[in-house]
């Protein structure tokens, strides 16, 4: 049994199902997706959550092991460039796919930063090889899986803090913002995460940057449709006997037996253990979570072309705004944020003649006791006004025609994510590898976890590469009697 249907839940499930387990998934919403849901109305349609593509090879092999071909699922059409960056002060930098283009766009704001592009993208060379696709391929559970990586990591600079990685090899302010912020992406702080996330810059230039015609929801659909997935009752609790996995207790109130269960839940908040008939903690120490976003999906009634698929507009004061929302627990003075506008590559997306544009702002997560029943609209109307003023989107305001919102509040209530975080766990170097909660659960025989909360971490790559990580170890501890056969955990 996986509990949850987000990206991670469906992709262990379908490679289990694809190696010949008896697999159902039991979601507690009547849609899949978790995070990555999708809104329709009006014509228009947002994403949720996740929106930017990266290793699309991961997809495949995820795909694959399922016994389907993600092509001919879903169509995937590559982005160039890849996102645009605007900063208040006028200052631009499009990221673009082919390396001598990407560094004529950077000289146009330091020739001599740009003359140290290719030396960088060689340096996070092994940052990826070694961090991500060797250590994100395989079970960190113990200590000593970290003592014997870390030395690696400190001879490559991985275990720096990102922006002191990126200072050693850029020096203009903008530049360094521009090669720092991808940590963001999965709700890392540049300036105290390891410089391991550097990597998400590399494995751009090296894959590209997709976008799944239909959205990241289209990717969703196509794997839960291959899947046995129950709606609309969530788990209550997973129960065990003697050390063991015995099923889940619905919250409607149904037992369902099961010997093996994997939680997609929130790593913090998900489905209680019941050890000896008592909850079990998931970790002993305390584990910090996320940062949170208020997100904002507009239909408009005209198209605003200083946007492109993916922008980033970045506002004065980076380095304050980034300390409120992960570190201070205050609400930004001033706005940076990243817009999806998926009807720049298929119309569809939008009505005639407009816009979908989902705004992603981050903000503090509920540990700072922002009541947003109570700012919720002051922060909205701030958020518009800061867009048409700081980076010229003159006019959103009044061309919005359809409107939807995501707070702090939703992500606790929809999603049952701790303080209403928007991406697990913190990817802070004490939260990293064999620090974040296991893949394989402790607690009980048959229990394992997967999701942005455990190894590697959040991210679409993230989640997909974590999902093949516990498969794995669901296939060790395991034997099947054949295709469709019963499944036991070894004792």
């Amino acid at each position: 049994m996986v509990v949850g249907a987000g990206l991670g839940g469906l992709a262990v499930a379908l490679r289990l199902q694809g190696e010949g387990h008896d697999v159902i998934v039991v979601e507690q919403r009547e849609t899949p997706g978790g995070r990555a849901a999708q809104i329709r109305s009006g014509g228009f349609t947002w994403d949720t959550g996740p929106s930017l593509i990266t290793m699309p090879w991961v997809l495949e092999e995820t795909f694959a092991a399922g016994g389907l071909d993600l092509h001919r699922e879903v169509t995937l059409r590559e982005l160039d460039p890849f996102y645009d960056l605007h900063w208040a002060d006028g200052a631009r930098l499009q990221f673009v796919r082919d390396r001598e283009a990407m560094q004529e766009q950077i000289a146009r704001l330091s020739p001599r930063d740009a003359a140290r592009f290719p030396a960088y993208l060689e340096a996070l060379r092994p940052i990826y090889e070694q961090g991500i696709l060797g250590a994100g391929r395989r079970e960190f559970s113990r200590l000593r899986d970290l003592a014997a990586f870390t030395p690696t990591m400190v001879r490559l600079g991985a275990a720096l803090p990102l922006w002191a990685q990126t200072a050693r090899f850029f020096s203009e302010p903008h530049v360094r913002e521009a090669f720092s912020f991808h940590s963001l992406f999965i709700g890392g702080d540049p300036f105290r995460v390891p410089a391991i996330y550097g990597a998400l810059v590399y494995l751009q230039f090296l894959d590209g940057v997709w976008y799944a015609e239909g959205g990241v929801y289209a990717l969703v659909q196509a794997m839960a449709g291959a899947l046995d997935v129950r709606y609309g009752d969530g788990v209550e609790h997973v129960e065990t006997a003697a050390g063991k996995v015995t099923g889940v207790r619905t919250r409607g109130g149904r037992h369902i037996a099961a010997d093996v269960v994997i939680s997609n839940g929130d790593v913090l908040d998900g489905p209680s253990v019941l050890v000896g008939g008592r909850p079990s903690q998931v970790s002993r120490r305390p584990l910090r979570p996320t940062m949170s976003c208020f997100l904002l999906y507009l239909g408009t009634d005209r198209p605003f072309p200083r946007l492109a698929h993916h922008t980033l507009l970045v506002g004065d004061g980076y380095r304050r705004f980034i300390r409120d929302v992960t570190r201070d627990g205050r609400l930004p003075s001033t706005s940076s944020t990243y817009l999806h506008v998926p009807n720049r590559t298929e119309p569809g997306m939008a009505t005639d003649g407009g816009d979908s544009i989902c705004v992603l702002l981050p903000v503090p997560n509920l540990r700072s006791g922002t009541d947003w029943d109570v700012v919720g609209d002051r922060v909205r109307d701030w958020l518009v006004e800061d867009l048409e003023r700081s980076f010229s989107l003159d006019g959103l305001g009044a061309s919005i025609v359809e409107e939807h919102r995501m707070t702090p509040a939703d992500f606790r209530e929809r999603f049952g994510a701790r303080d209403g975080n928007a991406f697990a766990l913190e990817p802070t170097l004490q939260q990293s590898a064999a620090l974040r909660p296991a893949n394989r659960d402790r607690r009980a025989r048959g229990l394992y976890r997967v999701g942005g909360g455990t190894h590697p971490g959040a991210g679409i790559p993230g989640v997909l590469l974590g999902a093949q990580v516990t498969a794995g170890l669901v296939g060790e501890d395991t034997r099947t009697t054949g295709a469709g056969g019963r499944v036991a955990a070894r004792a």
